[in-house]
């Protein structure tokens, strides 16, 4: 009994996807659950297992193809299904004799001219001699007619390898076959570079057409390639935030003096106990989502045809991710429910995930309803951050940087060293006015300055 195999639904609001490369071919084994081809949609890229155990007979969509949620794109059936298809087609063996699709009668080929030696190039020097053809390099297989196949890698994983400036034909595979696999592009993109032959010595081929390329101007080259999916669909969802909300960013600055000494002091007591590693985000993160309870705006949803908003009772925490594929924001869900131990795992576990280290799903990244975004950890102060549409506000933690402050001290005014940062919340000023916008991030600031970090966190 044969299976369908077909294009999963992979949510609410995604209807198509593409599938951008096989990993099997008609006539391989499969077992149940394992990736079959590799698919993308406008959220997420993601591997499709086999639904059952079998033959692959048959594939229905090719590469690059976009096709609906619930098409066929292949068939599996049981091994005596597969040998009984290919018992039919077993006739038509290589170098017999086939039938004209026009008369039916067979014809002969005549036999293939035989080969003339090539003549010296010049007299006096020898003549060539016969020799084996060159043994296909790590990655690739030798062809018919004895060039080297194209890579035995996904479409995915040539991405990827395109990405880190890797060429999969010098890759040695560890996939089945000698398929070259995401896990061997991300070791060679870590592995120590050759030392390469400086241009002009011995051995190394010119450039093509024995010319460099033509310079752009003074000095300058450039080159051009093609965007990512992921590129572009982070282009797309871009444009359609500021096309479809009003924008507007407000900056607080915050004191985080009193959380930064209490990381200090318990940073590896904390991992010790919880496996990860502490971040002031997490601290900061906790007290936004405890300020969304009181500020229903900075948490809701507006249908502006139907003329209805809708406010939720619990926050999925949007964290953006800085991943070599683009930007990627999974969602914590019930982040409101968390502890700030539960947020610091919550952050790392879907961190991970974004940068591959587990399966991103489909889950993963939907159902956010508030977003957070820390620029700060390359050293920016403050930014404008873009809505993660269609919520309504996202909230960016800049660098944290030692400054000079007025305190006061024992009722006098002193000046101190003290941490202090900038938080920038972007809201869409539609359904969010300025003053909500000010109180919610001011009561940010006054959870990350007051509350008993020590006691939130319990030892």
């Amino acid at each position: 009994m044969a299976t369908e195999v077909t294009l999963p639904q992979l949510g609410e609001s995604v209807t198509e996807g593409t599938v951008t490369g096989w990993l099997v071919s008609v006539g391989d084994r499969v077992e149940a659950d394992q990736p079959l081809f590799e698919l993308s949609s406008d959220k997420i890229d993601t591997e499709v297992p086999a639904p059952a155990s079998g033959v692959v007979t048959d594939i229905k969509v090719d590469v690059d193809e976009t096709v609906e949620v619930g098409t066929v794109v292949a068939m599996i059936g049981d091994e005596v299904e597969h040998k009984a298809a290919g018992a039919g087609g077993a006739a038509a063996q290589p170098g017999a004799d086939q039938p004209s699709p026009a008369s039916g009668q067979a014809v002969s080929q005549p036999p293939a001219a035989e080969p003339t030696p090539a003549a010296p190039a010049q007299r006096g020097e020898p003549g060539p001699t016969s020799q084996p053809p060159p043994s296909p390099a790590p990655g690739q297989t030798a062809g018919s007619d004895g060039h080297s196949a194209p890579p035995l890698a996904s479409p995915l994983v040539r991405r990827i390898a395109a990405e880190k400036g890797i060429d999969p034909l010098t890759v040695t595979g560890s996939g089945e076959g000698g398929r070259v696999t995401r896990a061997d592009i991300e070791a060679a993109a870590t592995a120590p570079a050759t030392p390469q032959a400086p241009p002009g010595e011995a051995g190394e081929a010119p450039p093509t057409g024995g010319r460099s390329p033509a310079p752009v101007g003074a000095g300058q080259r450039e080159h051009t390639e093609g965007l990512s999916r992921i590129r572009q669909r982070i282009a797309s969802k871009m444009m359609e935030s500021l096309q479809s909300s009003a924008q507007l960013t407000t900056v607080q600055d915050v004191d985080v003096t009193s959380l930064m000494e209490t990381r200090a002091r318990i940073a590896q007591t904390f991992k010790d106990h919880e496996g990860v590693s502490l971040s002031p985000f997490a601290f900061l993160c906790r007290a936004a989502v405890i300020a969304v309870r009181q500020h229903p705006k900075i948490n809701a949803v507006a249908d502006w045809e139907a003329g209805t908003v809708t406010y939720r009772d619990y926050v999925n925490l949007g964290i953006a991710v800085d991943t070599e594929k683009g930007l990627i924001v999974p969602n914590v869900k019930g982040a409101d429910d968390l502890s700030l131990a539960g947020m610091a795992r919550a952050i790392r576990q879907v961190a991970d995930k974004a940068r591959g280290a587990a399966q991103l799903e489909m889950d993963d990244i939907q159902g956010g309803t508030f977003t957070m975004t820390n620029t700060g950890s390359v050293g920016v102060l403050a930014d404008t951050p873009i809505l993660n549409y269609p919520e309504v506000a996202v909230l960016g933690t800049g660098a944290i940087r030692k400054r000079p402050a007025v305190v006061e001290v024992d009722g006098s005014d002193a000046i101190a060293v003290r941490h202090v940062m900038y938080l920038s919340l972007t809201y869409d000023h539609r359904l969010v006015d300025g003053a909500d916008a000010a109180r919610f991030v001011s009561d940010v600031k006054h959870l990350a300055e007051t509350t008993d970090w020590d006691a939130e966190i319990g030892y």
